[in-house]
């Protein structure tokens, strides 16, 4: 297929992960424990995590934890950056483990053991002509944080966390041009123990503790971006949302009223913050309806306009569609947003529903409303892949879904949207956030790793590896 839409020259293609989910290493080099160590392997693990009473430790006994070898980047890193180069990325989307660089997170100095290591990572990125592009904080809250001060819930925690952007920011201002501040930062408002360091107990107030562990989040990134811009002013630095259009079931005036409080409050409530510098006028009400007390204190507000980001960074998977009044049987059971089954989209193995219009819908709005560059910095399919006899894997599924979502990105800059780049999600296979299992694969490369622990790591490349590879020489001419 001839892609008639022009990318624009020096678009930054690329690939994107998590050290979380592929370093491994979870116990080298000083690292200490963050929340993803203890997340055990399975498709219960987030509901297990947010139990009352679940204590983040680790029980070998009891679950398995495919966090802590993942797929051994810690120690393969120049094979897979080296696979990474023949595609000829020009980017590589990667985290920062906050325990390799301060294990409990309160410390004063940090880890020389965890700094010097992600030298080596840059180096070798940069070595075969690829820039990193840096997530300061991707669901891997340290332990010690959150057993001692209930995660983002304590306001001590900025502090801890400025501490930690300095150290990096510092650090790796030669070697890192793009930044991100917090992976998903939005993904607080429907499962907050991943990226707020807490759970919701019985009898206590989800959207207070919500709202004020988010409010410390702003904060936080807002004196990261400051800091970038004090020592880097070359460097770009962004936040990063899930965005997923919010359609109404149908045309009943209730149901679109209802899909359009649900956009508002999810896509841009902390997209309003973290890029206008200011809490969007419709918060008011919405707090008042939930009986939200925000805690602001002096200095607050003018710390959050002061450090507004230079793009938004964005994960894209799926659309939602929404009805004011649902039924269980009704529910759309992929879809990590809830929702209703859309009639009209088919799903993924996982029940993700595929929509590639969605994305051009998604940057549209996204551009109309913040008039800043965009990133699509996760986007992809987890599927189920078959190893053939040969060794071949065939995964046409994937390059259909990348081919169809590459074309609405191309239809959007058309329609005028200034988008920076595209990193696909799971470029190699890694372990998946939401389920820990290995056989929900991503990556134009694959692993051998399973969901039972057996495998060799042997790295090996997937039909789609071809494919992603001509898409970045042509520069999204040729799919």
């Amino acid at each position: 297929m001839t892609n008639q839409t022009a990318f624009p020259k020096g678009f930054l293609w690329g690939g994107a992960t998590a050290a979380n989910q592929m370093e491994g290493g979870f116990h080298e080099g000083n690292k200490g424990l963050n929340i993803a160590d203890v997340l055990p392997g399975g498709k219960e693990r987030l509901r297990i995590l947010a139990e009352p009473g679940f204590d983040f430790e680790i029980d070998t006994d009891k679950y398995t934890y495919p966090n802590h070898e993942a797929i051994d980047f810690y120690h393969r890193y120049k094979e897979d950056i080296a696979l990474f180069a023949e595609m000829g990325f020009k980017v590589f989307r990667m985290s920062i483990a906050w325990t390799r660089i301060f294990p409990k997170g309160d410390e004063l100095e940090p880890n020389e053991e965890g700094l010097a290591f992600y030298d080596r990572v840059f180096d070798e990125l940069l070595q075969h002509g690829i820039e990193p592009v840096v997530t300061i904080s991707h669901y891997e809250m340290p332990v010690n944080l959150v057993k001692e001060y209930g995660g983002w819930k304590s306001r001590e925690v900025i502090t801890f966390f400025e501490r930690y952007a300095k150290a990096v920011l510092d650090r790796y201002k030669d070697k890192v041009k793009y930044w991100m501040t917090f992976n998903e930062i939005n993904s607080g408002l429907i499962m907050p123990i991943m990226s707020l360091g807490f759970s919701i107990q019985p009898g206590e107030h989800k959207y207070q503790s919500v709202v004020q562990g988010l409010h410390h989040q702003f904060i936080a990134s807002a004196k990261a971006v400051q800091y970038c811009h004090e020592i880097s002013p070359e460097a770009q630095i962004g936040c990063m949302i899930i965005y997923a259009p919010v359609y109404a079931y149908d045309s009943k005036p209730e149901n679109i009223f209802y899909a359009d409080q649900e956009a508002r409050m999810f896509n841009n409530y902390c997209g309003d913050v973290m890029v206008r510098g200011a809490y969007p006028a419709f918060a008011k009400r919405f707090f008042k309806e939930q009986g939200v007390e925000l805690k602001i204190e002096e200095g607050d507000l003018e710390t959050i306009q002061a450090g507004t980001v230079d793009y938004i960074g964005f994960s894209y998977y799926m659309s939602r569609t929404e009805k004011a009044e649902k039924s269980e049987e009704e529910l759309s059971q992929g879809n990590i947003m809830s929702g209703v089954k859309n009639p009209f989209l088919k799903a993924s193995d996982w029940g993700w529903e595929i929509d590639p219009l969605g994305l051009r819908i998604a940057l549209n709005d996204m551009y109309d409303r913040y008039q800043v560059p965009l990133f699509i910095v996760e986007n992809g399919l987890g599927a189920y892949d078959k190893v053939e006899a040969d060794g071949s894997i065939n995964d046409d599924y994937r390059i259909e879904y990348l081919r169809d979502h590459i074309v609405a990105m191309g239809e959007a800059i058309e329609d005028g949207v200034d988008l920076m780049g595209y990193t696909s999600w799971g470029c190699i296979d890694l372990v998946s956030a939401s389920t820990g299992e290995y056989s929900k694969r991503y990556g134009f490369i694959y692993v051998d790793k399973h969901d039972d622990g057996s495998g060799t790591l042997e790295r090996s490349r997937k039909k789609s590896f071809h494919w992603y590879k001509n898409v970045i020489e042509t520069n999204g001419a040729q799919l």
